[in-house]
């Protein structure tokens, strides 16, 4: 009767990096805890922040009238509320409402005795459009006037809430693809390729909802599912790409920029015009703000406005691509 040879004792560097038995040790207890606290700070002030310090700084505004009311109007909003508009004189009625149709202006005030009028573009931004409202009826010491929008708010969402709410999950979408793509997909190209499927199927299925079913955009719809997709290709390549030269760490700050960063100053409840400082200008270079601008531009402006936030979008999605094949590059060179 023949006996089983013993089995091979398993090699000491094995034995060696076996997982730790018992407990987690205290301090990365309290560190871990620590960090979930400090990440809410931070979270909760990008969100907070800018909606608490949300007001009309420098809004233009293209007015027309008689020199003397001019002067009056501009004395009044300066002493009522330094700084919120730039008054810009228009020749007559037709060019200030030209000029809020070319997006050069937000609004105009025509102060003609007869019929004072205020002309504003609702899908600019809703909360705009009411400022100028109520300024063109104080202006008038509180008569009735003509409101003429020239990009009225959709029937089906006459507040604009649709849009503001649609933003993070927008920013979501992308950002939490490109983690779940980072995670389970090997190869730089097939993540590329994953993020494409993901903008190609996501845009015009939000479309389908922000147009379709909510009826909160009113543009070409065809137009509005590319603007979509470009917003995710641009938001899950950017991720994608940060993560292919700087691992969980690049991941971690694409997700902070697009999200915790990005959203809150994307001003999809308000406008650009309205949020503190320099604020604004970064809140439209990054991917949730240029996304909100172009939609606004192709629902209620007929595309009029839309190259610079669709610039934007490109050179994100191009520039996580470029990141992606230096990180592809890179694997080759140093394999793990």
């Amino acid at each position: 009767m023949t006996t089983a040879p013993p089995l091979p004792s398993p090699p000491r560097h094995v034995a060696a990096h076996a997982p730790e038995a018992g407990p987690t040790p205290w301090p990365r207890v309290v560190a871990l805890a620590a960090a979930v606290a400090v990440g809410l700070t931070v979270l909760l002030a990008a969100f907070a922040w800018p909606a608490t310090r949300t007001a009309p700084r420098d809004v233009p505004v293209a007015v027309v009238g008689p020199p003397a009311a001019v002067e009056q109007l501009r004395a009044a909003v300066e002493e009522s509320a330094p700084g919120a508009l730039d008054l810009r004189p228009a020749v007559d009625p037709a060019e200030a409402r030209q000029l809020v149709e070319d997006r050069e202006v937000y609004g105009a005030l025509v102060l003609d005795p007869a019929a004072p009028t205020v002309v504003v573009a609702t899908q600019a931004g809703p909360a705009v459009a009411q400022l100028l409202t109520t300024a063109a009826t104080t202006a008038t010491g509180g008569s009735a006037v003509r409101v003429d929008d020239v990009a009225p708010a959709p029937a089906d969402d006459p507040r604009g809430a649709g849009l503001a709410a649609g933003a993070l999950p927008l920013a979501l979408g992308g950002g939490a693809g490109a983690v779940l793509l980072a995670l389970r997909i090997r190869g730089n190209g097939r993540q590329a390729a994953g993020a494409l499927v993901l903008a190609l199927l996501g845009g015009p299925a939000a479309a389908g909802v922000l147009h379709g079913w909510l009826g909160a955009l009113t543009g070409d719809w065809w137009a509005e599912a590319g603007v979509l997709s470009l917003g995710l290709a641009a938001t899950s390549l950017g991720v994608l790409g940060l993560a292919a030269v700087a691992g969980r760490a690049g991941l971690g700050l694409g997700m902070a920029t697009v999200v915790a960063l990005g959203n809150p100053l994307s001003a999809a409840s308000s406008a650009p015009v309205l949020l503190p400082g320099g604020w604004a200008g970064l809140g439209q270079a990054l991917p949730p703000g240029a996304t909100v601008a172009a939609l606004r531009a192709v629902s209620g402006f007929g595309g009029t406005g839309a190259a610079g936030p669709l610039t934007v979008l490109a050179v994100w999605a191009a520039g996580g691509l470029l990141l992606l094949a230096v990180g592809a590059a890179r694997g080759r060179r140093h394999p793990a």
